[in-house]
């Protein structure tokens, strides 16, 4: 393209182009590309001007060229398909009238930030270093599935979509992408979904503050995601489900202060989720169910003022649980669940407060999955179901069955004490004793010679045989419950 046919503008980027010269077209720092379309002549860049200096323009000996450009409006459509683009592309501030085709491309760098554009269709893009869009604000669609970045990728502060403009695609997408280094979206604002199924990020990944707004939708679905370190999303608000399916985060989910919101449907699906922790310090209640089958957590932090009224937890796996909670206060959780009787998120809760000392609290679960495994027998395994329970809370309650003991024994020795059993062999019979002889029949192994040499008539023979009954029943359920007791240590 020959020099002469470039405007004003377009000369001043051409000449500054092989120096790496920055070109500001802003009247002043103030100055908001949201009124691009307005712009005249002198602020505005013709996309095929751009696209042949970027593939054949000029080149100073011993001077790198790097596009640098603030403030400017990009008319006509930017086609850079399957381009080496080698010089480094700084296009800030800019109004885009056409979306900015980089399908296949490759970069060395690439900047938009606090740019405005219809879209950006950069499927299979390849940048060297980083790809900053900080700031942006983008109407229609982010394409940027299968994209290797080797550096950084920034996001923060940029506004994807329109508040009410339904997308029949996501308005982010990066699914499939690797990203060398970390992912920075703090600030950032989706209206429409946010995709980054088998997306790969070395780095950290950051929403804090972000804002995911796809109500009665998924507002963002990373399953498969493979994070290096943390998933940091301090303060977030998404209305719509958060769909983590078989994400890898290996460092700290921080979901710390967040507002998770699917009414009528599910806020945070993570089944399958390896972390090292998922941290819900501070949230808001959760609005929607919560389902985290077979999940693999380090530490799993979340009150149970938290937890929303259907949760799905089977398979839920974690070594330690915070904060701190009375036992009675996490088992009405696990009363939420939707699945019903869940027997191991009993068993992971008790190994929880084993863990930490608490065999009290451990004890407490472990009576409330008995209770709640009695609700699926059939009536007569209810019976004596409710039979050990109350005599001796399935042997979680030794003291409860003392207590029977003591109260028997009482009123067969007043008893007793007062109506003398007749003896059957007055000349061997051994001098009578109220306490011993209750013990006799109470007791079905030990014997303490009583018994066999007292026999009592009428009432009084109703109530020791009462007592035996009693005796044996109370025998059978202390074994019963000593058993299990013993074969959970």
């Amino acid at each position: 393209m020959e020099i002469s046919e470039l405007t004003a503008a377009e000369a001043r980027v051409w000449e500054a182009y092989p120096r790496g010269r920055t070109v500001d077209f802003r009247p002043s720092p103030q100055d908001d590309p949201e009124s691009g379309a307005g712009w005249g002549p002198e602020r505005t860049l013709r996309a095929e001007v751009l696209s042949e200096l970027l593939l054949d323009g000029p080149r100073r000996e011993g001077q790198t060229p790097v596009l640098r450009v603030t403030g400017a409006r990009i008319s006509g459509r930017l086609d850079l398909q399957y381009a080496d683009v080698a010089a480094p592309v700084h296009l800030w501030s800019c109004y885009f009238d056409d979306t900015l085709d980089l399908y296949g491309a490759q970069f060395r760098q690439l900047y938009l930030g606090r740019s405005v554009l219809p879209g950006l269709h950069a499927v299979a893009l390849r940048v060297d270093g980083s790809l900053r869009m900080s700031g942006c604000r983008v109407r229609g669609p982010v394409r940027l599935g299968g994209a290797r970045i080797a550096g950084p990728v920034f996001f923060d502060r940029a506004v994807l979509g329109e508040e009410g403009v339904d997308l029949s695609e996501p308005v982010l997408a990066l699914h499939r992408a690797t990203i060398d280094d970390d992912l920075q979206a703090g600030g950032f604002t989706a209206h429409g979904l946010v995709r980054l199924a088998g997306a790969v990020v070395a780095g950290s990944i950051t929403f804090d503050d972000a804002v995911l707004d796809n109500p009665g939708g998924t507002a963002l679905h990373a399953s498969n995601l493979s994070g290096g370190a943390d998933l940091h999303a301090v303060r977030l608000t998404a209305r719509g489900r958060i769909n983590m399916p078989g994400a890898r985060i290996p460092g700290h989910l921080d979901f710390d202060s967040a507002h998770l919101s699917n009414p009528g449907g599910t806020a945070l699906r993570a089944s399958g989720l390896t972390g090292g922790t998922l941290w819900l310090d501070k949230a808001a209640r959760i609005e929607g169910a919560v389902a985290l089958r077979g999940a693999q957590l380090g530490l799993l932090h979340i009150a149970p003022e938290i937890w929303p009224d259907q949760v799905r937890l089977d398979g839920l796996t974690y070594t330690r649980l915070g904060p701190n909670e009375p036992a009675e206060r996490r088992l009405e959780v696990l009363e939420r669940d939707t699945e019903g009787y869940v027997p191991h998120a009993y068993e992971q809760l008790t190994a929880a407060y084993r863990g930490i000392g608490d065999d009290a609290a451990a004890r407490t679960v472990q009576l409330a999955k008995l209770r709640r495994h009695r609700g699926t027998l059939s009536w007569w395994a209810r019976a004596w179901g409710y039979l050990q329970d109350f005599t001796v809370g399935y042997g979680f309650r030794p003291g409860r069955a003392a207590l029977w003991l003591l109260s028997l024994l009482l009123i067969g020795s007043v008893t007793y004490a007062v109506h003398h059993p007749r003896a059957l062999k007055p000349d061997e019979a051994p001098e009578f004793d109220p306490v011993f002889y209750t013990l006799d029949l109470l007791l079905p192994i030990v014997g303490f010679g009583q018994e066999q040499a007292y026999a009592a008539q009428g009432a009084y023979q109703s109530l020791s045989y009462a007592l035996i009954v009693m005796g044996w029943t109370l025998a059978t359920t202390i074994a019963a419950g000593v058993t299990r007791a013993i074969s959970r240590q």
